[in-house]
Formats: C-alpha cells, sequence, structure tokens
C-alpha cells in the first residue's frame, strides 16, 4: 500500500512498502512522464523489494556468479533495466529510494545530482553509527573497503529516475549470485552487520524523507 506525503517544498514522498521491482519500475515510468509534463512535483518513491537481480545497461558490468537457472530456483527475479551501472542486486531490509526530479527545478547536473544522492545517504548512514564515504572513481557509498551503497540513475527529458539503494538489515547472502556492479573481489556490508543491530525500517525511512526535502529543497531557497 503507497502512503503519500505532500510537502510545503514542492516535493511529494511515496512510501511504497513491500513492491516487486517491475510494479517500481512500471510506476517510475509513469511518474517520469508526467513530471516531464510538469502534472506532478519532483516525487521520491521509498522502497523495499523482494530478492531479486537487476542488470544494468553496461553489459561489460553485468557479471553472475550463479547460473540463471540456479537464481530462479531460489525464487530470485532476473530483470534487466536500462539505468546506469552493472549487476545489483535487493531484497527485504535494504532501503531503496527512487528521485523522480527534473534537475533544473533544481539547478543540478548530473555530477552534482548523483553527489546530492550520496550526501544523502552519508548522512543517514551516519545517523544510524555507520561512517561511510566515497571511492573516487566508484559509484556509491563504501565503509572502508566494504561497499554499503549503490547507485544507479537514469535520465529522460532531464527527469531522473532509479536511484539508490542502501543495505540497512538485508541478507547480504543475495550479493554471493553476483559481482556487484562489475566490481571484482568487492566485499558487501550492511548497518546490521557493522553494528550487529536491526534499525527500525519505518524511523529509517522517516529519515530518508527528511533528507530529501533537506538537500533537495535547499536550490529553492
Amino acid at each position: 500500500m503507497q502512503e503519500k506525503t505532500q510537502t510545503p517544498a514542492g516535493i511529494d514522498v511515496i512510501n511504497g512498502g513491500m513492491m516487486r521491482y517491475a510494479d517500481a519500475l512500471a510506476l517510475q515510468t509513469e511518474l517520469c512522464v508526467k513530471r516531464q509534463n510538469d502534472q506532478i512535483a519532483n516525487t521520491v518513491l521509498i522502497l523495499e523489494h523482494p530478492a531479486v537481480i537487476t542488470r544494468g545497461a553496461r553489459k561489460t558490468e553485468n557479471k553472475l556468479l550463479a547460473t540463471e537457472e540456479d537464481i530462479r530456483n531460489r525464487r530470485i527475479e532476473l530483470v534487466q533495466v536500462g539505468r546506469g551501472g552493472g549487476t545489483t542486486a535487493h531484497n527485504p531490509g535494504q532501503l531503496v529510494f527512487y528521485p523522480i526530479i527534473k534537475l533544473k527545478t533544481l539547478c543540478l547536473d548530473v555530477t552534482a545530482y548523483v553527489r546530492s544522492l550520496e550526501d544523502i545517504g552519508i548522512d543517514l548512514l551516519a545517523g544510524l553509527g555507520v561512517p561511510s564515504g566515497r571511492r573516487k572513481g566508484y559509484p556509491g557509498l563504501w565503509v572502508g573497503e566494504k561497499k554499503i551503497a549503490s547507485i544507479g540513475v537514469q535520465l529522460k527529458k532531464w527527469v531522473t529516475f532509479h536511484g539508490m539503494a542502501i543495505n540497512i538489515n538485508n541478507d547480504l547472502s543475495l550479493f554471493d549470485c553476483i559481482v556487484p556492479c562489475g566490481l571484482d573481489d568487492v566485499e558487501m556490508t550492511s548497518v546490521l552487520k557493522e553494528t550487529g543491530k536491526t534499525a527500525d525500517m519505518t524511523a529509517v525511512k522517516k529519515k530518508l524523507s527528511e533528507l530529501c526535502l533537506k538537500y533537495w529543497t535547499k536550490k529553492r531557497e
């Protein structure tokens, strides 16, 4: 069930709960067209997904460590998408958010937008007791040598979709099926693994909503 929060800042936040990846992609596509035509405000979808592996537009980065048959036998969906980046994985306990934003309304170019995604993730993780940061040449967020968040974005007529996935409480064994984002020998981590504590996903989603407003409305002040 979707819960929509309207804000006076011109950004709508939709909490979609648990949603199949294909359904989320269809919803993003619909909202992207509406945003292009100014039928809706800038919007952020906050979701969790059942177990799914997605393969991005860069074929050289789409590396599996299991056969497609084995993946499907484990009840993991396998989906091809048009976003940037390579193979990644989603499952319950991972926080996923998809901004549907017309970049010119926030005076952002693509590089600044991706940096803002990373800033939001860094702030969110810091609040959960996990210091994280960037690695030059490697999109996403890292805790030392371990990767905790992945980014893959796509634009149509300068409206964003796809977005960022942050490992909170999810089962990391899902990543044993892939080479995350085409990067060999990368260890994945999560808030649960780093702190030993299970985070309250409702509270985490609320904090994420607040950070999206903080970073994507200040340009309008």
